[in-house]
């Protein structure tokens, strides 16, 4: 039976993620607030789970889910060949609005769909998200609605869609939390070097030049020299945002490689 539980009262979240983990457990799908949208989620490690959110979705393999992870230490179990460069990005801006690509342990008993091999990690900048994925262990999450819907930004929005074929709803209040930025991550292609943008977000393509200043924008083109040789003073300065991916925050973008996220 469907349930819903009010996160913003400590009794209720409790007990509502400790169902969602039972859930979990049970290969069935749950919903659950993150930083930008709400999110329907599976164990990452069940082929079965994976599968059922996506038929609860309408969506096929072709688009296989992101997966959130509740620390950084996570990152080198589920993933391989993560260059230093990869690394200091997680580091700079996990818990938050940034998606990177990896390489997948080829020992790891999951299935995600047509992954080509890769996997979409991030750690949601969401207290509700984080308390479960600690009891759960890593998601396959993507956003909570029907194919071609608005995305939920509440779990009631999200219930008018997926209703009985989700067993758990945590509803944690509107998302984004207002004041927040409510673009989709960015996500960066980490499987090679330099690394790459292949979705402009949350996170600017100068903050993350900040931090690696060989990152290749969404065209494939380094920072010219006057970006390299400006201080981190000079490129905090700078006004220019870029616009945010068409498609919603928690769903790759058609033609985008396979493991792309939120």
């Amino acid at each position: 039976m469907t349930t819903t539980y009010n996160c913003t009262a400590d009794d209720e979240r409790t007990e509502g993620i400790a169902h969602a983990r039972r859930a979990i457990l049970e290969k069935k799908c749950i919903v659950l607030p993150t930083d930008t949208v709400y999110g329907i989620a599976a164990d990452a490690f069940s082929p079965q789970a994976v599968t059922m959110l996506l038929v609860s979705k309408g969506r096929g393999r072709n688009m296989p889910p992101p997966v959130l992870i509740p620390r950084l230490n996570a990152l080198d179990g589920l993933a391989t060949d993560v260059y230093p460069d990869a690394r200091q990005l997680a580091e700079a801006f996990w818990p938050g609005g940034l998606t990177l690509i990896f390489h997948a342990q080829p020992s790891l008993d999951w299935d995600l769909g047509e992954t080509k091999g890769t996997v979409a990690l991030r750690i949601p900048d969401d207290e509700v998200a984080i308390d479960l994925l600690t009891v759960t262990g890593p998601l396959a999450v993507s956003s909570a609605n029907r194919t071609g819907q608005a995305p939920a930004q509440t779990a009631f929005e999200a219930r008018s869609q997926l209703a009985e074929s989700v067993e758990v709803y945590l509803e944690g209040g509107f998302r984004p939390v207002e004041g927040t930025d409510a673009r989709p991550s960015t996500i960066v292609d980490a499987t090679s070097l330099p690394l790459r943008v292949v979705r402009e977000g949350a996170i600017s393509l100068e903050r993350l030049r900040e931090v690696v200043p060989g990152v290749l924008d969404i065209n494939g083109n380094a920072a010219d020299e006057a970006e390299l040789t400006a201080t981190p003073e000079d490129a905090a300065s700078e006004d220019a945002v870029p616009e945010s991916a068409a498609d919603a925050p928690l769903q790759p973008d058609a033609g985008e490689k396979p493991a792309s996220a939120e």
